[in-house]
């Protein structure tokens, strides 16, 4: 099998906009869309469907790329409590587009044709969470949903507070990036990463790819960790990756520690970004005295792991998590992505047509895609 490095398309040429203001009224006034409608899990649908009807505050956005993801991925084959709550349900959440529509009386800050990026979130700034400055807790937090479709309404609040434009240069496909970014730059601020760190990577997908690049931009010395050669050498080639370790070759801990950090004695920071219990406890064995952990990798619901209590103590090592990602951080990605600090399209190893998403999906299940960018037009 290829590796998604080797199968990337080169890069595209920038895009400019090409959808006039009087091309997206037109398009607007059919009253249907086709879109990715979730059913039960395996069962899903790429048919005709009401376009939705905006309600004061909401931008109507034409997508004009989506990227695939894993949780997209989890939802298809297992469903969704909170993601897919209304059956049947549209899915897919990494997204940009061109404004289709704005209600009635509100145009000001968008109109019909500006080039959109929205996150798939927004906080209410009004829960305890949010006063405390941890809007990625808020308690009122409604993740959008529909980005596998000809148009996707985007929500009052995520209108207002997580959605930007893209400057005119910035291909789609790459500021669709700004999502699974933003999640990354987030969970490196709670790692607290420093110039000259020791930063360990463990698992390389695309968020680990993600993760890699966007330490090295923080000034870190980064270790990239999988078991998958391909992946080892996209993170190099990437992600720029100081070192590699092929967990195949090098599976013991102490072993790792020796030949990739000074004196032996482990990382200054350590990302876990596969999520299994046996990679979290790896995790905190590579890490240094007084270092930080980010158990970034979500586990199965009701896992466990061991911990050595007294390491855990006398070495003062610090164990944080994070979860989804802020306006700040979303806003942070996209400028990292406009300025081409951090250009990802090495990790797109296909682009399909919209209709194809299923397809696209199981490619990524299967191991043989990184990310697929799925375009509502210019595919063939």
């Amino acid at each position: 099998m290829k590796s998604p490095a080797d199968k990337a398309p080169s890069l595209l040429p920038l895009e400019v906009a090409q959808s006039s203001k009087a091309t997206m009224n037109a398009s607007t006034t059919a009253s249907t869309m086709q879109a990715a409608l979730f059913y039960e899990p395996n069962v899903v649908r790429y048919e005709e469907t009401p376009i939705p009807v905006l309600e004061p505050g909401e931008l109507l956005v034409r997508v004009e790329t989506a990227l695939t993801c894993g949780t997209d991925v989890k939802c298809y084959r297992r469903g969704h409590p909170v993601l897919l709550k209304h059956l049947p349900s549209p899915f897919g959440h990494e997204f940009a587009g061109t404004v289709a529509e704005v209600f009635p009386g509100e145009e000001g800050r968008f109109a019909v044709g500006d080039r959109v990026v929205s996150a798939n979130s927004a906080p209410c700034y009004n829960c305890y969470y949010c006063g405390k400055g941890q809007t990625n807790l808020c308690d009122h937090l409604d993740l959008l949903n529909g980005a596998y479709a000809e148009f996707i309404r985007v929500p009052a609040q995520i209108a207002r507070y997580n959605t930007y434009h893209i400057p005119d240069h910035l291909p789609f496909e790459v500021a669709a990036f700004s999502e699974p970014l933003a999640v990354c730059l987030h969970g490196l601020a709670q790692a607290h990463i420093s110039p000259g760190d020791r930063v360990a990577v463990m698992g390389l997908g695309p968020i680990g790819q993600l993760m890699v690049r966007a330490a090295k931009l923080k000034g870190a010395h980064v270790t990239a960790i999988a078991r998958n050669p391909h992946k080892l050498a996209l993170a190099q080639n990437f992600g720029l990756a100081d070192a590699l370790v092929n967990l195949h070759d090098t599976p013991e801990t102490e072993t790792i520690r020796q030949n990739t950090t000074p004196d032996g004695r482990g990382f200054d920071v350590v990302i876990e970004a596969i999520g299994t219990p046996q990679t979290w406890e790896k995790a905190i064995a590579l890490v240094r005295k007084g270092g930080t952990v980010n158990l970034f990798g979500g586990c199965p619901s009701g896992s466990s792991i061991q911990l050595d209590t007294r390491r855990l103590h006398y070495d003062e090592i610090k164990l944080v998590s994070s979860f989804h990602h802020t306006p700040t951080h979303f806003k942070a990605a996209l400028e990292l992505l406009s300025s081409l600090q951090i250009d990802p399209r090495p990790l797109i190893t296909d682009i399909l047509p919209m209709a194809r998403f299923e397809a696209a999906l199981q490619k990524v299940e299967a191991g043989d895609a990184m990310k697929i960018a799925l375009k509502n037009h210019g595919t063939d």
